[in-house]
């Protein structure tokens, strides 16, 4: 197999990994302040690429520029969600919190199955086919800005976690409730805050990704496990871990493309999944 097309299919698998990173991350900072897990991750997601992609339909506007917008705005149906329906469950079992979060996930794909029907649906923007060559070696462009765009994501939420009071004030309630509690922190509205950043990291990711892939209502189901399997690999909690585990998974659905077929890449991601979690069970990340 040529060396050419080998490096071309893996770089294409690492800058989509970087987006399949920040999907995860919402996710990872869902949990690691939140502490629960959200199984209807996948399925807002495709919300927001549905959202992109009748906006793109309707006025012809870049999903690029519905980045900030769609953030802004999956922001706040997050805020809203864990205030409103997700906060009452913070203390309850945890199979109740997972009932909950089915049920809204069953919602959202029976939803988006009634309003636009199972066909697929994309974006075609007019850069589409375009790419830089480096050598030998054609990057896809979108490709390119859909992982800036993603990295420059996560370096925001990064430096808004670690330099500003607001973080601090989340990463408090994640390392020590009572003591949070105790010195007067709004817990309520951090959790509500933090989950809020969650669903935009979601949302960005989701309008990046209508520029790499078709979405149907199927998609939020298995945007949902593959998010799981990331911050498993990655470590759950853990914000590099996110990034790395996207990567990986990134580059093995691409090798396992070329290697097998197209349709092996969920092969991959699962046994990378099995490799990880037998030398490693709490994620190549994870801290102590």
């Amino acid at each position: 197999m040529p060396i050419d097309l080998i490096t071309n299919v893996l770089l294409s698998g690492f800058l989509t990994g970087l987006v399949y990173g920040l999907m995860a991350l919402g996710l990872s900072v869902i949990y690691g302040v939140v502490r629960i897990v959200n199984f209807a991750h996948g399925e807002l997601m495709a919300l927001a690429m549905y959202v992109v992609v009748i906006t793109f339909a309707a006025h012809k506007l870049d999903p690029l520029w519905m980045v900030l917008p769609v953030a802004v705005a999956f922001f706040g149906l997050g805020y809203a969600m864990q205030r409103t329906l997700i906060n009452p469950f913070i203390d309850r079992p945890e199979h109740s919190q997972f009932m909950l979060l089915l049920a809204v996930a069953l919602i959202m794909v029976n939803g988006l199955l009634l309003a636009f029907g199972p066909d697929a649906r994309n974006v075609q923007v007019d850069y589409a086919l375009d790419s830089y060559q480096l050598g030998p070696v054609l990057v896809d462009k979108v490709r390119v800005v859909c992982a800036v765009v993603a990295l420059i994501t996560c370096a925001l939420l990064w430096a808004l976690f670690r330099f500003t009071a607001f973080g601090k004030a989340i990463r408090a309630c994640a390392d020590n409730l009572l003591g949070a509690q105790v010195v007067g922190l709004n817990v309520a509205h951090l959790y509500g805050l933090a989950f809020g950043l969650g669903c935009a990291c979601v949302g960005v990711a989701g309008a990046l990704l209508t520029l790499l892939v078709d979405v149907t209502p199927a998609s939020g189901p298995a945007y949902t496990l593959l998010a799981f399997i990331i911050v498993i690999i990655g470590g759950l909690g853990s914000m590099p871990g996110a990034l790395a585990g996207g990567v990986l998974i990134g580059m093995s659905e691409a090798a396992a493309g070329i290697v097998f077929t197209p349709s092996a890449k969920s092969m991959a991601s699962f046994a990378l999944l099995i490799v990880v979690l037998a030398f490693k069970p709490q994620g190549l990340f994870a801290g102590r």
